[in-house]
């Protein structure tokens, strides 16, 4: 049986090596978790940019839907007056 001062070397080894080996686990855990979150974040981010162009409007469409209102209001316009014309309500 080996003597515990022979013991001693090897288990400061096996201690150091364990603490080491830990911060290289925590260190793959740690990076993996921050790709996983990098990942969402830019998923997260396209949505995000992708529901704020769905919201918001350029002024070119600001222009055009300006433009398609008022083609329909002189349209219902015209159509009222030849209604009345004809002695109908509008």
């Amino acid at each position: 049986m080996p003597r515990p001062a022979s013991r001693l070397p090897a288990l400061a080894l096996l201690l150091g090596s364990a603490l080491l080996l830990q911060g290289c686990v925590v260190g793959t855990v740690v990076g993996a978790g921050a790709a996983v979150v990098g990942g969402t974040a830019k998923v997260a981010g396209s949505a995000v940019g992708a529901g704020f162009d769905a919201v918001t409007t350029s002024d070119e469409e600001t222009r055009a839907r300006r433009e398609r209102e008022q083609r329909d209001w002189e349209r219902e316009q015209h159509r009222c007056e030849e209604r009345q014309r004809k002695g109908k309500r509008c």
